[in-house]
């Protein structure tokens, strides 16, 4: 038996016998007898992995058990501490997380760019992402591998291309007019003061879910009327709910089976499900009516209509009602959070500074008219510029992990020096190792941006300031725009042309009608909170007012 089946064997056994651990009593003997064959199989998988595994270099771990797992669920922490490990450690280093485990963390873009090219077929969702996602979306676009993936996402791009999102414009723009009715008519309210304090995440939230609904699902949620909804209910529940404790979050990494457990998320997720099923069923019900009767609904332009329209075309070459009704959960769980997190980010960033502000509001102000797809994509710089420096100062996603499938030999842009002192061009990566690309980090990184790659900076994305600031390093990124904040590869984020005519179509409107100034101290500590994503938190005195207060005036000539 060769080294890589031997390994695949003991991964096998290995994976059974920790469920095993989850169904059996701690103080049984069976399960004094399971941890010690545990242990060895373990043991011996790590040691036909290190065997094969280039000798990479990487931190020291602080604890076999625990390793650097608790301190890599700091998402602020790791942003920094992930570039640091690539100056001292080389471009690709190891992160030794629980029981012995190493993560491999690429940083060299050739090898990042080599890892993407070959997402879901060698790399594939680690266990407790592949769980996690059938749990919270279902069995879709998200969850699925290789030929599966690629039937479903052929049958989905037609809802997701330039054609489809510029006849879905016109719904962020009504959601954004819909926003600046209600904050003109809370203005009106404060007498003598000409302003008001919002909750700007909050209503960021209200504009995602009512334009996701239509857009989506041709369900108007009334979120930006006052309306609750179950699902808005669970969506801000499951966005706002604490993080489990640190041991049990390494626990669910470790043992994945521990995400079936009747947790806060999980259940919040279930309810979720439940609501979004009906809301689901109700539209795809009366499409098919529609359909049967002879009179489809040509107006319905939504997406969950021209995925109704891919599931006819059958299961071998269009989507199941399953796969269906998992890609609408999808958009709206992952649109809601990411999308209203962002332009809360930018709202935040714009207030922070009224120089770019006012320039923002001129260039929107000097175009006039409403502006139509093309326009947003096309006609507006300094609007580009603001929302790309957004998407990578603040991604909503900090890492991408996969599971190695098969033995890969992933090659490097440079020789770097090995554990043994020696220099290679190329690092090989048993089957079975998990493979991390920091995001996030990449995303800010200096080598990648340049020394100016902390601040924000929209000029940086004009061609006044084309060449100043960059690196050789960043033109072999082949992600969106040379970002990491949607991926690469087969799994780029499918959703990446809506999220973004979304955000440019509300900012347009808000910014050429209101000024937005931070409450009190324009130096207001601004942190991370500790939920799923990495939403703004206001620190201090302002914090009861709400997550992101800001003051809005009208913008007045």
């Amino acid at each position: 038996m060769g080294v890589s089946q031997s390994t695949h064997y003991g991964g096998d056994i290995w994976l059974a016998l920790k469920d095993l651990c989850l169904s059996v009593s701690l103080t049984s003997s069976t399960t004094r007898v399971s941890v010690l064959i545990l242990t060895s199989l373990y043991l011996l998988q790590v040691y036909r992995r290190n065997q094969r595994m280039t000798r990479i270099r990487g931190p020291q771990s602080p604890s076999w058990v625990f390793g650097l797992s608790k301190t890599l669920l700091d998402s602020i922490a790791t942003t920094e501490l992930y570039e640091r490990w690539a100056v001292e450690y080389g471009p690709v280093y190891r992160v030794p997380i629980a029981l012995g485990e190493s993560r491999v963390i690429l940083w060299d873009p050739k090898a990042v760019s080599h890892f993407f090219a070959r997402d879901t077929a060698s790399y594939e969702q680690t266990p407790f992402n592949k769980l996690a996602v059938s749990i919270t979306v279902g069995r879709g676009l998200l969850w699925s591998n290789g030929e599966s993936h690629k039937r479903q996402r052929k049958a989905i791009n037609p809802a997701f291309g330039p054609a489809a999102i510029r006849g879905l414009t016109y719904i962020f723009q009504d959601s954004a007019h819909k926003t600046m009715a209600a904050w003109d008519a809370e203005i009106g309210s404060n007498q003598g003061t000409h302003s008001a304090v919002i909750d700007v995440q909050q209503w960021m939230n209200h504009i995602t879910l009512d334009s996701l609904g239509i857009a989506v699902l041709s369900h108007d949620f009334g979120a930006l009327h006052g309306h609750q909804s179950d699902v808005q209910y669970v969506l801000n529940a499951a966005s706002s709910a604490s993080n489990a404790s640190p041991d049990l979050a390494v626990l669910a990494q470790i043992f994945p089976s521990v995400l079936r457990l009747p947790l806060p998320h999980t259940r919040f997720f279930k309810k979720l499900a439940v609501s979004l099923g009906k809301i689901c069923n109700e539209t795809l019900s009366r499409t098919r009516k529609a359909k049967e009767a002879g009179a489809a609904e040509q107006g319905d332009k939504s997406c969950l209509n021209l995925l109704v329209k891919a599931e006819d075309c059958g299961e071998s070459a269009g989507l199941t009602h399953e796969e269906v009704l998992a890609q609408a959960r999808v958009l709206l769980i992952a649109g809601f959070e990411t999308t209203s997190v962002t332009m809360t980010w930018a709202l935040i960033q714009l207030a922070r500074n009224p120089d770019m502000q006012m320039r923002l509001r001129d260039e929107c102000l000097d175009f006039g008219s409403t502006p139509s797809y093309d326009d947003l994509t096309n006609k507006l710089p300094y609007l580009d510029a603001v929302v790309h420096e957004v998407l990578r100062l603040h991604p909503s996603f900090k890492e991408v992990a996969r599971s190695a499938m098969e033995e890969d030999v992933i090659p490097l842009s440079e020789p770097m020096r090995t554990a043994a002192g020696e220099f290679t061009d190329s690092v090989c990566i048993p089957k079975g190792t998990e493979v991390v690309i920091p995001l996030a980090a990449l995303n800010c990184s200096v080598s990648m941006w340049g020394p100016s790659a902390k601040e924000f900076k929209p000029s940086r994305w004009l061609n006044e300031d084309k060449d100043k600031d960059t690196s050789g390093a960043r033109e072999s990124l082949r992600g969106y725009r040379r970002l990491m904040t949607f991926g690469d590869g087969p799994r780029m984020c499918l959703g990446r042309v809506f999220a973004v005519t979304e955000f440019k179509a509300v900012l347009f409107v808000l910014v050429r009608h209101f000024v937005f100034e931070m409450v009190d101290d324009p130096g207001v500590q601004i942190v991370e909170s500790s939920g799923p994503l990495p939403r703004p938190l206001v620190v201090g005195n302002f914090a009861e007012v709400g997550t992101v207060p800001l003051r809005i005036r009208r913008y007045e000539v």
